[in-house]
């Protein structure tokens, strides 16, 4: 899970106050019930966490060193706030076993790793990678092997028939009806409230009234990804050598995450792909060589119908830190003209650094006879989706696009991964009334989801059966704390709300889930349009949300 970074602690505490008082009692309330499930998940990962323990023990003391003793304070938030996020985890994670830093579930990838399965390795082209209804199987990954937080016990699941349990939907109504009927929500509102655990819809309001859902449509990009992949699937850049020639080709497997930075924080580096490749030719006595790129995987226009945009470099599966132009991870700025074309300058610049003279680098495509000098992957799908979800990055929405439309046996195009994404959706027996796709971000003004629909992909998500799409969940903003949500919620239900948000202009929307007091599962999905103030619109979604966590 990417984690965003610390901001200023001293100018922030009147806010983290806030926080703290606003959800201090519901952590009282959090730490009993899952107390029992706490210690059941110790003896679990102790193992683990005694490694990461010795390994990271130096760093941490220094980053955990008070300056001075009032720090104490804001430790102590921070605590709280990892009780919040264990809380939540508690009600959706159920035949999971714990998630590491990078949203891998540790035991899960061990186990993989012990029995020698490539977890995640792209698709093949044999007999054994194809379905039984000639359409690509998902890429190999490791089966579940913990049974959770909630032990043999499965927390998500229906209820006996004829004894609904938890909140009635008559108490909903008589809370959200008034709150969407705010002016600042815009002329068309639609809502759908579930509870996970049942099933039950507590409320709706426009259920099948198809809108345009902005960002929240990576929700289904993401559902669809980790169907038709599977949470271990890796992204693979590589370099290959034609035979009897000296032409290096750089060729893009369509990882939005590869960098250029000197520090890869854990993702694919470009600049140790090229040190593997200036190894590999060192010893093949090639020192100068003439480099080319191949941008073949993807096929179709490069660019968004919005056309040029600090939102979303140019769609190439070869690129570097998304086509940026400064050293941002996230959020809109100035892109490349060519993100294909930047990266292999830059590939060519690293190798020039490690001894090999290069060409300058030109299009080609590699030919199924050329060696593979070297190779980078990213980190598992898991991992990616959940950085997508926190930052809504559109770059890596739209690559997840065109992956899935590979996987499914489409082009990957806009069409093609539009295409891929409703036929998995539909594949998981969702309600695809209304849905219209157009791309994978949701930045384009044609697509079309339900309130409906919204709410089933996060119930989905949260299926016992369907552990490889819990990614969803464990991705989205926590409120007051990451991502898109990390400035919202200072007074309201901060910690305790997760969202994906969705904006543009005349469009406001939020699903997500909420935990009530007694500490269930709640899914909601709010959609608005002709809104006029998106920041009034994005007010009176967060007031409604903080409304579901005081039921």
């Amino acid at each position: 899970m990417v984690v965003p970074e610390l901001r200023s602690w001293q100018s922030a505490k009147p806010r983290v106050r806030k926080i703290a008082g606003a959800v201090r009692p519901r952590l009282a309330r959090a730490a009993t019930v899952t107390k029992p499930q706490v210690a059941r998940l110790r003896r679990a990962v102790g193992p683990q966490l005694a490694r990461v323990t010795r390994a990271t023990g130096p760093r941490l003391a220094t980053l955990v060193r008070p300056p001075r003793p009032r720090t104490l304070k804001t430790w102590q938030y921070t605590a709280g706030a990892a009780t919040a996020g264990l809380a939540l985890a508690a009600g959706v994670v159920t035949a999971a076993g714990p998630w590491d830093a990078t949203g891998q579930r540790t035991a899960e990838r061990d186990r993989a790793a012990a029995l020698e399965r490539t977890g995640g390795a792209d698709h093949g082209s044999g007999a054994d990678s194809v379905t039984a209804d000639g359409e690509p199987s998902p890429a190999p990954s490791a089966g579940s092997v913990l049974t959770g937080l909630g032990g043999a016990t499965n927390t998500v699941k229906s209820a006996p028939s004829g004894r609904p349990a938890g909140i009635s939907g008559t108490a909903v109504t008589d809370v959200l009806k008034p709150m969407l009927a705010d002016a600042a929500l815009g002329r068309t509102r639609t809502a759908v409230v579930v509870d996970v655990a049942t099933g039950r819809r507590l409320y709706a309001s426009g259920a099948d009234t198809a809108l345009t859902p902005a960002s929240t449509t990576k929700i289904a990009t993401a559902v669809a990804a980790l169907h038709a992949l599977g949470p271990d699937h890796r992204l693979t850049t590589r370099v290959a050598l034609e035979p009897g020639t000296r032409e290096v080709v750089l060729v893009g497997g369509g990882d939005p995450t590869l960098t250029a930075h000197k520090d890869a924080e854990g993702w694919a580096g470009l600049r140790t792909l090229a040190a593997e490749t200036a190894k590999s030719l060192t010893a093949r006595g090639i020192k100068q060589i003439t480099l080319s790129y191949d941008t073949t995987l993807y096929t179709g226009s490069d660019l968004h119908p919005i056309g040029v945009n600090d939102n979303l470099a140019r769609v190439s599966p070869l690129m570097a830190d998304e086509g940026r132009t400064d050293d941002s991870t996230e959020g809109p700025v100035t892109r490349v003209s060519d993100p294909a074309a930047d990266a292999a300058r830059k590939f060519a610049g690293f190798l020039q650094a490690a001894g090999i003279k290069t060409s300058s680098p030109g299009t080609s495509k590699a030919s199924s006879r050329a060696a593979t000098l070297a190779t980078v992957s990213s980190p598992p799908l898991s991992s990616i989706v959940e950085r997508m979800l926190t930052n809504s990055d559109n770059d890596i929405a739209e690559a997840l696009a065109r992956q899935t439309a590979l996987a499914s046996g489409r082009p990957a195009s806009f069409d093609g991964g539009a295409a891929a994404i409703d036929a998995q959706l539909t594949r998981l027996g969702l309600p695809m009334t209304g849905a219209s796709f157009h791309d994978g971000s949701g930045l384009n003004r044609d697509d079309r989801l339900t309130a409906n629909l919204l709410t089933a992909l996060l119930a989905k998500a949260a299926d016992a059966d369907r552990p490889g799409l819990r990614p969803v969940l464990t991705g989205l903003p926590v409120a007051g704390f990451t991502g898109t949500l990390t400035s919202r919620y200072a007074d309201g239900a901060a910690g305790v709300v997760r969202a994906k948000t969705g904006t543009l202009t005349g469009v406001n929307t939020l699903a997500g889930t909420v935990v009530d007091k007694d500490g269930r599962l709640l899914a909601f999905a709010f959609l608005t349009s002709d809104t006029t103030s998106p920041e009034e619109a994005q007010a009176a979604l967060d007031r409604t949300a903080t409304a579901l966590a005081g039921l």
